[in-house]
């Protein structure tokens, strides 16, 4: 049960309440206090059990895996606007490493729009070598899919749900099954959903390694994998030909730095 307690001071009124205000309004020449409801802020328990029962949490981080404290000052809406920014970035990152290692692997494939040998080398130097009539198309079709989500499931921003998602939007839900895998049992579905998340992960992180090896060492990645190979398998045959008094096999001069 709530105590209030109202003293007056001078000619104001002062309330002290844990979830209500006190308004001064004149009535009939008269200043009478009329207590306001205000809204309490969700309490962190709540978001963290909130938080524990979402698709994601999962070995080896059985519980809430938040290191930074996030949780600590958010709200539910908060979670749910973060939801949608992971699975919106693991799905971007999913495609992008697979960009990667197939634009590497078929440049030169004559079925490829553009791609007609001019372009060439590290994925990450592609941007550059693409002409016209492929950027263009690209925007238009990345517009219109954020056009769409954006539509579904962001709220009309307003002074106190500014950048919220609507409530009735599943975070990563756009209706977009065209092969008809989402299950419809809510267990079978948070497994899935987990499983993409994880793949989103694993891809942000996989993308990101992508891009600083290729900056670092100006090689492609499969080709990065081959000279690792190669030069693993130089060493240990050195460390068979000293066992056996043979001379030592040389590493070639581009496997020194690696």
């Amino acid at each position: 049960m709530l105590s209030n307690v109202v003293s007056r001071k001078g000619s104001g009124l002062r309330q002290t309440s844990a979830r209500t205000s006190v308004a001064v309004k004149s009535v009939s020449g008269r200043r009478t206090a009329v207590a306001e409801p205000v809204a309490a802020p969700v309490a962190s328990e709540d978001v963290f059990a909130y938080t524990k029962n979402m698709p994601g949490v999962t070995a080896p981080f059985e519980g809430v895996f938040d290191p930074a404290g996030f949780l600590a000052t958010a709200s539910v809406k908060d979670v749910r606007r973060w939801r949608e920014s992971e699975i919106t970035h693991g799905r971007v990152a999913m495609l992008a490493a697979l960009g990667f290692i197939v634009g590497e692997q078929l440049q030169d494939f004559p079925l490829f729009f553009n791609w007609d040998g001019r372009v060439s080398g590290p994925a990450i130097y592609h941007f550059q070598q693409i002409g016209q009539g492929f950027w263009e198309p690209l925007l238009i079709a990345i517009g219109v899919a954020e056009s769409y989500r954006v539509a579904l499931g962001w709220a009309t921003p307003t002074g106190t749900g500014f950048n919220a998602l609507k409530d009735d939007y599943e975070p990563g839900d756009l209706g977009f099954d065209p092969l008809g895998l989402k299950p419809t049992d809510p267990e079978e579905l948070k497994v899935m959903q987990t499983k993409e998340l994880n793949n989103g992960r694993l891809a942000m992180i996989a993308i990101a390694a992508f891009v600083a090896q290729e900056l670092v060492e100006q090689t492609e990645i499969f080709e990065h994998l081959a000279l690792r190979f190669e030069k693993e398998a130089i060493l240990e045959l050195d460390d068979i030909e000293r066992d056996l008094g043979l001379p030592v096999t040389p590493l070639p001069d581009n496997l020194k730095n690696l």
